[in-house]
């Protein structure tokens, strides 16, 4: 098979939750143990560090990457969902794995995959860390899909475990209230291996405190770790965080080129998790590359989709975030942005609840509302109703596409654009 039809195989006989939502959804670890087993257990051969969490984890793992890679580390980077490339989802040092590796494994081990009915994420998985061992990785971060207890990640035993945040999100599969979608993200902590807090809670913080007991592992909540003393922003490619770690009060001046205000939050659960990784375990990270590693994410790592600029004459931004608890960020910022009039191009996934998300959407603003192309986006007939509910300005489009060149023809210089709702529509543009 050339790559085209190993992307066509991966993507019709194992369908992903990306694509299709919750019917590609496979719980349990049997199928990736055995599997991993057959192929020699690579993801046993170089230090590892997992972050799940409701919102954050994406950031805070390209974080870890980037500061990994300015130590001087050969570094994987295993995330999900991708936006353009299939290939972004696996990473060494920020390049993405080579088409023909790609070929190469599906090619070898087909039937075994079938044989075991391995998912799509399950098999995603594998294949990084297989490209990890071939690839020499010394530490490789890996983000976790969909929860944790049940996760094909979950089989990796890691110097560190992260959870950045619980919010509530895929509630047929990680329960129905806070207490439960925790404990499910919990199911990362392995005996003895320290986890990390990024945003304590009331709501669920005597969880993960009775899981560490448990599993005698040692928690630390990132917030008791850095103190956040103040952001600004000081161009358009950078924010400048003022940190302070408490043990010490020593203070960081650190740039990071993430645009997103909710960056604030990731940036201390990073900070914490780096120090942590610096000062308890084998890997040994400079301030010099603690610094640099913060300053160039993106361009260590290639990360996509967060408050990225993508024009400035007029402003147009796009961003991934899309449940309510990341919508209610980007919607706070998209409030303060200074232009003239607030144009959003948005279309959302079917398993949303809309009421919720859109009840955060700014009022004074003109919606172009839109469906992507592809089986889980909502239809536009189910937003504009619950739009005519808020009595939102609207109007809508057949395509991404075309609601793009839509805001652009309405837009002056002084006005800003934002493309937004889902992945799959920042995806398409």
């Amino acid at each position: 098979m050339n790559y085209t039809q190993t992307l066509e195989f991966l993507f019709t006989s194992m369908p992903s939750f990306q694509r299709v939502g919750g019917d590609a959804y496979k719980p349990g670890l049997e199928r990736i143990a055995a599997f991993c087993q057959h192929i020699g257990n690579p993801q046993r051969n170089y230090y590892t560090i997992h972050v799940a969490g409701t919102n954050g984890k994406g950031s805070v793992s390209h974080m870890l990457a980037s500061i990994l890679q300015q130590a001087g580390y050969r570094t994987g980077l295993f995330t999900s969902p991708h936006l353009v490339d299939f290939r972004e989802r696996i990473r060494v040092d920020g390049e993405m794995i080579p088409k023909q590796k790609v070929v190469n494994f599906v090619d070898k081990h087909q039937q075994k995959m079938q044989e075991l009915d391995l998912s799509f994420f399950e098999m995603t998985a594998a294949m990084a860390f297989d490209y990890f061992d071939q690839s020499d990785v010394e530490v490789a971060v890996i983000e976790t899909g969909l929860g944790g207890r049940l996760d094909a990640t979950n089989i990796i035993t890691p110097i560190l475990s992260i959870i950045t945040n619980i919010n509530m999100e895929h509630t047929e599969f990680l329960g129905d209230t806070i207490e439960k979608i925790a404990a499910e993200k919990a199911g990362i902590i392995k005996k003895s291996v320290p986890v990390l807090i990024g945003e304590a809670s009331e709501e669920y913080n005597a969880v993960f405190e009775r899981y560490a007991e448990q599993m005698r592992s040692k928690l630390l909540y990132a917030e008791q770790e850095f103190v956040l003393n103040g952001v600004e922003h000081f161009d358009n490619h950078n924010q400048h965080f003022s940190v302070e770690r408490t043990r010490d009060g020593r203070n960081y001046e650190l740039d990071v080129d993430l645009l997103g205000d909710y960056q604030r939050h990731n940036i201390v659960t990073a900070c914490a998790a780096a120090d942590f990784l610096a000062e308890q375990t084998p890997l040994t990270i400079s301030r010099r590359a603690f610094r640099e590693g913060l300053a160039t994410v993106s361009v260590n790592t290639n990360l996509m989709g967060r408050w990225q600029v993508l024009q400035r004459e007029p402003y147009i931004v796009c961003d991934t975030g899309h449940n309510a608890a990341g919508l209610r960020y980007v919607a706070s910022q998209l409030e303060a942005l200074e232009c003239e009039r607030l144009i959003c191009v948005m279309g959302f996934s079917r398993e949303k609840a809309l009421d919720d998300i859109m009840a955060l959407l700014p009022r004074k603003a003109h919606y172009i509302f839109t469906r992507a192309s592809i089986e889980r986006a909502r239809a536009v007939e189910d937003i504009v109703a619950v739009a005519d509910k808020l009595a939102l300005d609207y109007e809508t489009a057949a395509t991404v596409k075309e609601a793009v060149e839509r805001a652009k023809s309405l837009a002056n210089v002084g006005d800003a654009i934002f493309i937004g709702g889902s992945n799959f529509v920042v995806a398409e543009i």
